[in-house]
């Protein structure tokens, strides 16, 4: 049978008879892959409607669809349970992407360990089955009812999966299985998409829930066609800095639930282990005297927890100032130091500026501001902020501080950690709650400022 070669872009499956620099359909360069196919011999022609055979499924009313009450598989495990919206649904598929080491095959065993009620094929196509028992006593959990199968080929793990009818399947990774009806090399765009396209068939035909694990490339998105996200119902991010112990496991897509959603553990010696209450955790127990150190009350997903910025300004060695950020947006640094010159009349042209989020995590909310710039003013001015003083609010262009979303959990928050004063927005002042901690507005930065420093 002759073969044929066709260029397949990685981010959208699109494909084209030669290679192209700048994918027509989804604008990313230098996606195109080459890939063999083989054409198919369907045997029949078929032409007209009167050909097709009587399809299985027929058209259903939406008012006839009972949907009835969703049972959910409880792993055992509150973060993960909290992130897929309550537990993990049957017929479900969930990917799991991150860093290499980052602890994917770790959080899956684990948690397929305490499942001791349930029949589980862990499929792994990386690590043989001397290393994940010895992953397995490294957890200090027994198991029955797990078996581990070291395959790769598609049509032998699903000869498997008929014999045993497992209650879970876990493959590790999926980027490692091969179809033989398609001829390329294992993770090709081809491969990956029909492989995902098979499991995820049989999930939705026997009602059996599915994690795949998955690698991540260079820009941190998951490897392989952009069509695993489309085809899977939820896709879970897990990251965190290698040489810190947090690790954060964020949901980017769930059919069954919230995406905002986040979930926090913390690696030792015997695994991951969930962390309750991360603000504890965050917070350097005493930090009182030293500059260029301050708290921000923050949300992550649903979830409030008050989290420590840390900066050091100093001035610049070589002539040229560096600015560099941990865990924090490097431009919307670049842009609050804008507006501290401008709108506060601080210069900071000629200092270094480096900053950091403790405990190796990344955050995205934009409450974040305020405490970022009084760090780095503390820093800068060599004055300490008082231990007991917290902060949140997202700073404008203007200097203006403008209101932060759920500013009730934030105060709680901090209030039960025992601050005895949060800074917040002043159009934030008429939705606080009664507390015991002192609440101050400020509208401007210079507000801020006078408060922090006096």
């Amino acid at each position: 049978m002759a073969k044929k070669t066709v260029f397949v872009c990685s981010q959208c499956g699109n494909d084209s008879p030669k290679w192209l620099g700048k994918c027509p359909v989804c604008g990313e360069w230098n996606t195109y892959v080459e890939e063999i196919i083989v054409p198919k011999n369907s045997g029949r022609q078929v032409s007209g409607l009167t050909n097709y055979e009587t399809p299985k499924v027929q058209p259903v009313l939406l008012q006839q669809i009972d949907a009835g009450e969703e049972i959910r598989m409880d792993l055992n495990d509150g973060e993960l349970n909290r992130v897929l919206g309550g537990g993990l649904v049957p017929g479900s598929m969930i990917l799991i992407g991150g860093e290499p080491g980052i602890g994917k095959s770790t959080l899956v065993l684990q948690t397929v360990l305490k499942l001791k009620n349930y029949k589980t094929l862990y499929v792994s196509g990386e690590e043989s089955a001397r290393q994940l028992k010895l992953r397995a006593e490294r957890l200090g959990t027994e198991h029955e009812n797990l078996y581990i199968l070291c395959e790769t080929n598609l049509e032998q793990i699903f000869a498997h999966i008929n014999n045993l009818k497992p209650d879970l399947l876990v493959v590790d990774s999926v980027q490692t299985v091969y179809t033989e009806r398609v001829e390329s090399s294992p993770g090709s765009v081809s491969q990956v998409r029909e492989s995902a396209a098979s499991l995820l068939k049989f999930a939705k035909e026997t009602g059996t829930p599915t994690l795949l694990i998955g690698h991540i490339n260079k820009e941190g998105s998951i490897a392989g066609p952009k069509v695993l996200e489309h085809i899977v119902d939820t896709v879970l991010q897990f990251e965190g800095d290698q040489h810190y112990m947090y690790r954060v496991l964020r949901n980017i897509k769930n059919r069954f639930g919230s995406t905002s959603e986040l979930g926090i553990y913390e690696m030792n010696q015997n695994g991951l282990r969930e962390v309750g209450n991360p603000s504890e955790l965050l917070l350097t127990q005493n930090h009182e005297g030293l500059s260029g150190v301050a708290i921000a009350a923050t949300i992550e997903g649903i979830r409030p927890f008050l989290i420590e910025t840390q900066a050091l300004v100093s001035t610049a060695a070589y002539g040229t100032p560096q600015r560099s950020a941990t865990g924090f947006d490097i431009r919307r640094m670049n842009m609050l130091l804008a507006v501290l010159e401008k709108r506060a009349g601080f210069k900071l042209i000629q200092k270094d500026v480096f900053l950091n989020i403790a405990g190796g995590l990344r955050v995205s909310d934009p409450a974040m501001d305020l405490s970022v710039i009084s760090a780095i003013l503390s820093s800068s001015l060599d004055i300490a902020i008082g231990q007991e003083i917290c902060m949140s609010g997202e700073v404008g262009l203007s200097g203006e501080i403008r209101p932060v979303n759920r500013i009730e959990q934030r105060i709680l928050e901090a209030e039960k950690l025992g601050f005895k004063k949060i800074l917040i927005p002043q159009n934030n002042l008429k939705n606080k709650s009664s507390s015991n901690i002192e609440i101050v507005s400020v509208k401007k930065v210079e507000e801020a400022f006078r408060e922090l420093f006096g």
